[in-house]
């Protein structure tokens, strides 16, 4: 998937401006989740992310719409271990679900794909939980984890090659957020910023031409750091089509 990398040189530059922090948030917020229908189980396609079909399928479909949580997008992939209240019904650990969606029920944080409200049960009792519909439940954010897969930068569908590039983030691990995306504009050896279109798909109209060089600000726990990546996206690159950053984020 992607453009070989012999075909254009690749330099990588992290500047690390955070601490090192812990690999999870300890404390539990109680709050309700409920479900929402799909054919198959999983996530939906058309989710308020712009995931496409990796909002349906990712981590097994084990998905929520997120209401306050999505944070206009900023929300968007973040991994949260949720457990129900009901000891005869629900598993001790829970699930744990990314966020690919915006959605608000009745007093939810989450409403969750059909198959992420059923991992919330003991085995065998997933039958028994689904009629409820809107269930309490306890949440915490913990490190996304893609073991052996890098970030991909996919270029969303609605390019336009090559008058509008319009990018989203694929396989981000760890528990930081991207707020802030630019673009290198060789004419002017400058930075420019991309547009937060909505969810988590960033854009740019009559992008710079040439290999596609990315900067992006990782936030979390009130520090912040950019990653840059030099020629991560090919010079001929097309709509709907994932590049491999071989990068990966760890905190």
């Amino acid at each position: 998937m992607g453009f070989p990398l012999s075909h254009y040189c690749r330099f990588l530059c992290v500047i690390v401006l955070l601490p090192v922090l812990c690999k999870c948030e300890d404390t539990f917020t109680y709050s309700r989740a409920a479900y929402y229908g799909t054919p198959d189980g999983l996530g939906t396609p058309n989710g308020a992310c712009g995931f496409g079909e990796y909002g349906r399928s990712v981590n097994g479909g084990n998905v929520a719409a997120a209401s306050r949580l999505f944070r206009d997008g900023t929300g968007c992939g973040a991994c949260y271990q949720v457990r129900c209240k009901m000891p005869s019904l629900c598993a001790d650990d829970g699930t744990e679900v990314v966020v690919t969606d915006h959605g608000q029920g009745d007093n939810t944080d989450f409403i969750l794909s059909p198959r992420g409200f059923s991992m919330l049960a003991r085995p065998n009792k997933a039958a028994d939980l689904i009629p409820y519909g809107v269930v309490g439940i306890e949440y915490r954010r913990v490190p996304c984890q893609y073991p052996d897969t890098n970030i991909f930068f996919k270029v969303h569908e609605h390019s336009r090659f090559p008058d509008y590039l319009a990018i989203v983030m694929l396989y981000q691990a760890g528990l930081s957020d991207i707020t802030a995306v630019d673009i290198w504009k060789e004419d002017s050896l400058a930075w420019r910023g991309m547009r937060n279109s909505y969810g988590a798909v960033w854009d740019m109209p009559n992008p710079p031409k040439g290999p596609v060089s990315l900067r992006f600000q990782v936030s979390r726990g009130g520090g912040q750091q950019w990653v840059q990546l030099m020629n991560v996206i090919p010079s001929d690159w097309e709509a709907g089509v994932a590049y491999d950053s071989l990068f990966q984020l760890d905190y």
